[in-house]
This record gives structure tokens, C-alpha cells and sequence, in this order.
């Protein structure tokens, strides 16, 4: 009897949110275990695979929505604004279409048409965020349509790793995408470029600068996502003159290890724990910055 006296306040309080959440979990909930279920077990197409990242973006999204950013909603004013409807309208005709890629869509176009239903234009910019983080990791077919434009990458991947192994005295040449060791090709095919992992850091570098509150900050910004790109392009040319090697020699069970198991895990770790260490050293150094001009500025006034 004590906790249901307790669940019914509840209920009266959060009605609206939980109204929500039940509509979006019927509509949305098989896919999303779809989804998870392929990225973790990465039956997914390789399309699909590329927003992996979503495991931890989609939590964090909805950690933002009802939790950091609940007390904010509350106080906006309650409207019912038109385009709201258009957002919902259009999200539900893409579910009905049976479409892959149209049903993907409809995830963060439903949910944007949700709040702008409830909030208008405020609700919306207020968790304009977590709807980006939303939108990044619905999967659809941007990787596909990009690869045909990955031509000058792949070449540069090739030449620096060539650089490297002739450097390293191995026996190797280069012909555009095409890596010869030991007479022995390997291709720097688009799906090696990187495009996957440069998606990820992207994706991990938003979030951690969310979280560390420097999201508006401009120079954070740029630094910390240029610096993501270097770090994930570096990696992948080590990635790729390891490969060649390993193929080039014919080292078949560390070539596997390395492009389909668990060594590209572990280079998908090592990768994104060296964009967390960039991320961390850069708010110590802001830190003591600010430290040292406060200092500064304390001593010029006495």
C-alpha cells in the first residue's frame, strides 16, 4: 500500500514524460533493440555499423533531456505550436513507409516534433544537444554516399604508411591506393580510411565537451576537434602499415586480429582513451591558465 501511494504522485507529477516515453518505446523500442543488438554484435550492415557510437550517445541524450535539463523544461511556457505537428506528421508518414532508411530518420524527427509540439522554439534550442547527438547516431546512408569522395584520403594513408615501411628498410612500393610489400598488395580500401573511427571521435569529442561545460566554448572547440581529426588519421596510417606488413608477410592470423577482431578493438580503445587524455590535459592546462591570470591580475592591482 506505501508504495503504491508513493507511484501515484509520481504519476500525476511526471504523467506528461511518461505519456512520452511510452509512445516513443512502442513505436521505437524494437528498433532501437535492432540497432544495439547489431552494433554489439556487429551483424549490422557496415553502413550501419558506423554509428556505433549511439550505445553511448542515445543514454547520454536522454540523461540531458530528463535529467540536466528537466528543471529548465518545466519552466518554459506550455504551447501548441504548428510546426510541431509538421515534425510529428512527417516523422509518423516515414515510420509507416516500411522504409529502412525513412523509419531511421523518423527517430530524431519524432522526437524534435515532440518538443517543439510541447515547448515551440524554445523547448527545441533548449535541447538542441542531445537532438544533435540524436540525429548523429541514427543510422542512415551518409557513409555509402561519402566513400566515393575518400579517394584522396585513401592515397595519403598509403603514401605516409609507405613512407614509414621504406623509412623501416622494408621492402615495399606504392601505386595510388595500393600498398606493395614484399610484391604482396594491399589495398587502402575506402572502409580502411578511418571513416568509422573519424565518426566516432567526432562523435565522443562533442559529448566530452558537453560534459565538461565547454561546448560554447569556441576555442575549445576547434582545438579539441581538429586535434580529434590528427589523432584519428595518425592512427589509422599506423593501423594500415601494420596491416601491410602482416599481409606482406604473410601473417594471416595477426592480419585478422588487427582488421576484423578483437585488435581493432583494442585500436578503437587505445584511440578514443588518447582523445579523453587530450580532452583532460587541455582542462588542466585551462585550468592553471586561469589560475596564473588570476594571480596576475591580483598582484597588478595591489
Amino acid at each position: 500500500m506505501q508504495t503504491t501511494s508513493k507511484i501515484y504522485p509520481f504519476l500525476e507529477r511526471n504523467l506528461g514524460n511518461v505519456l512520452i516515453i511510452a509512445f516513443l518505446a512502442i513505436l521505437y523500442g524494437p528498433i532501437l533493440s535492432f540497432w544495439v543488438d547489431g552494433w554489439l554484435s556487429k551483424n549490422l550492415n557496415i553502413e550501419h555499423e558506423y554509428f556505433s557510437h549511439a550505445i553511448i550517445g542515445f543514454p547520454y541524450a536522454a540523461y540531458i533531456i530528463f535529467r540536466r535539463n528537466r528543471a529548465k523544461w518545466q519552466k518554459l511556457d506550455n504551447t501548441i505550436h504548428p510546426l510541431g505537428g509538421f515534425f510529428l506528421a512527417l516523422g509518423l508518414a516515414f515510420y509507416i513507409t516500411g522504409t529502412r532508411e525513412l523509419v531511421s530518420l523518423s527517430f530524431p524527427i519524432v522526437i524534435a516534433g515532440i518538443m517543439i509540439w510541447l515547448k515551440g522554439i524554445p523547448g527545441l534550442k533548449l535541447n538542441s544537444f542531445p537532438l544533435l547527438l540524436i540525429f548523429l547516431g541514427t543510422p542512415n546512408s551518409v557513409p555509402y554516399l561519402v566513400t566515393p569522395y575518400t579517394l584522396p584520403l585513401q592515397k595519403f594513408i598509403a603514401a605516409v604508411a609507405w613512407l614509414l615501411l621504406k623509412t623501416l628498410g622494408v621492402n615495399t612500393q606504392v601505386d595510388g591506393i595500393y600498398l606493395y610489400v614484399n610484391n604482396i598488395p594491399v589495398e587502402v580500401a575506402p572502409y580502411c580510411a578511418g571513416l568509422k573511427m573519424l565518426f566516432t571521435s567526432f562523435y565522443v569529442a562533442l559529448l566530452l565537451l558537453h560534459w565538461t561545460g565547454n561546448i560554447n566554448n569556441k576555442k575549445r572547440v576547434i582545438t579539441l576537434l581538429t586535434s580529434t581529426i590528427t589523432i584519428s588519421v595518425t592512427a589509422n596510417i599506423f593501423r594500415n602499415t601494420l596491416l601491410a606488413v602482416f599481409h606482406g608477410n604473410g601473417m594471416d592470423k595477426a592480419f585478422k586480429i588487427l582488421h576484423d577482431t578483437w585488435g581493432g578493438d583494442i585500436y578503437s580503445v587505445g584511440m578514443l582513451g588518447a582523445i579523453v587524455g587530450l580532452n583532460s590535459l587541455l582542462d588542466y592546462f585551462s585550468e592553471n591558465y586561469t589560475i596564473e591570470e588570476e594571480v596576475s591580475n591580483d598582484n597588478v592591482t595591489e
